[in-house]
């Protein structure tokens, strides 16, 4: 028993296991197939780092949603007129509402 190990490992690290086998006719047919094993393979690991990128990029898209909308509340809090109005006297503005309303120009 140890003997038979023993030549099939030899037979392995030679690379004339197929042929004391005797199926070097369908040598093509294995190379055929281990081509088309070793295709799939790259063909998941590529499927797979293409779904980790679109994983990376959700989160990614979120975060700036979060951001957005921050800056969105930001920006529609500094509109309001009681915020404007405050800012510009704190920054010493003489500049106030206007009294009357504009008057439209007729063409």
């Amino acid at each position: 028993m140890m003997e038979v190990i023993k030549n099939v490992f030899s037979a392995i690290l030679k690379g004339n296991l197929l042929l004391r086998l005797n199926v070097g006719k369908y040598f093509i047919h294995i190379l055929y197939v281990f081509f088309l094993a070793w295709m799939l393979i790259l063909c998941n690991l590529l499927a797979e780092n293409t779904l980790d990128k679109v994983e990376k990029n959700k989160a990614a898209l979120h975060e700036k949603e979060i951001v957005l909308s921050d800056r969105t509340f930001e920006l529609a809090a500094a509109s309001r007129r009681s915020a404007v109005r405050q800012k510009l006297e704190e920054m010493g503005s003489n500049v106030q509402e206007p009294a009357v309303n504009a008057t439209v120009l007729k063409k």
